[in-house]
């Protein structure tokens, strides 16, 4: 095997799984603009005295939860992949970040649930603004940029922690999914977690990146939900890695959340299915409780409690 089918084996490991044969198709493909997102929200504008959400493409989702800035697995620029000091080797976004980084507020609070190159994203993780907490899966914060954090924790399944920030306090909780983190393929040991999300006597369940698992009905306990931010997409051929999105729906309502925020779609070309037909599947899946879809084109927003 040449040297560079053997480092491109390597980077298809490392974006969770795709072939070879896939990477070099994004490599091969030629550097075009990504068409712009439907929608540009406008956090400038959210109330400090409620819980609004932003889709901004992929599994980013910007939080305003009572006055204190979310961000769940930034990816906000053009390509996510290896970074091979020459060039970034991996897929090109189909739909441009809703936000550049330099739109968004400061962060309070960072959410990385595992460490695929989709999810944990070192050019935008520098990119943030503000001095933001992170909370990440165990074994993966060797991975963060080198630039001022607040703080750092590393949680494993079923561990909290209440995350001191100048807009108040704010407590995470790990859940295991079913998926995998490594990043390398070989770094096994990297842990992989979606997490809930308490403040105010309110609640918020964010999925990850997990196939089906019946789990998310033990999750009730820490519940009610106002909403379930969860993954819908890149389940062909990868269905043992990500739920389709009736499996996706199905354990939001396990779960018992009200509003259903599909993410993990769209945003890149990961996967065989149609790009549209997650979020088709996820509307049909909800056609008889259509006002639960909270958003479904990158750059929605939604306020939610």
């Amino acid at each position: 095997m040449s040297n560079r089918r053997r480092f491109l084996t390597a980077a298809g490991a490392a974006l969770g799984g795709l072939t070879t044969q896939f990477v070099l198709g994004t490599v091969a493909a030629a550097d075009r603009p990504a068409r712009a997102a439907p929608k540009s929200p406008s956090p400038e504008g959210w109330s400090d005295n409620a819980i609004t959400l932003a889709w901004l493409g992929h599994a980013t989702v910007l939080l305003n939860f009572y006055g204190l800035r979310v961000l769940t697995d930034p990816a906000l620029f053009p390509r996510i992949g290896v970074d091979t000091w020459i060039a970034t080797v991996g897929p090109m976004r189909e739909i441009a970040c809703a936000l550049r980084p330099s739109q968004l507020p400061d962060i309070d609070l960072v959410l990385v649930s595992h460490a695929h190159f989709d999810h944990l994203d070192t050019a935008s993780l520098t990119a943030i603004r503000g001095r933001p907490a992170a909370v990440m899966a165990r074994r993966t914060s060797d991975l963060l940029p080198r630039r001022r954090y607040h703080s750092v924790h590393e949680l494993q399944w079923g561990e909290s922690v209440r995350v001191a920030t100048a807009r108040g306090d704010i407590e995470v909780t790990a859940i295991e999914v079913k998926h995998w983190g490594a990043r390398l393929g070989r770094d096994t040991y990297r842990g992989y977690n979606g997490y809930v999300l308490k403040r105010d006597g309110h609640a918020l369940l964010f999925g990850g990146d997990t196939a089906y698992t019946p789990l998310f009905a033990t999750y009730r306990r820490y519940g009610p939900y106002d909403a379930a931010i969860m993954p819908i997409g890149a389940y062909d051929p990868w269905i043992r890695n990500h739920c389709t999105p009736e499996q996706s729906v199905r354990m939001a309502d396990a779960a018992g959340a009200r509003l259903f925020v599909p993410v993990h779609h769209k945003t890149f070309t990961l996967s065989h299915e149609p790009p549209d037909e997650p979020i088709q599947r996820t509307a049909a899946a909800l056609a008889e409780e259509a006002d639960r879809l909270a958003v479904r084109d990158v750059g929605d927003t939604a306020r939610i409690a």
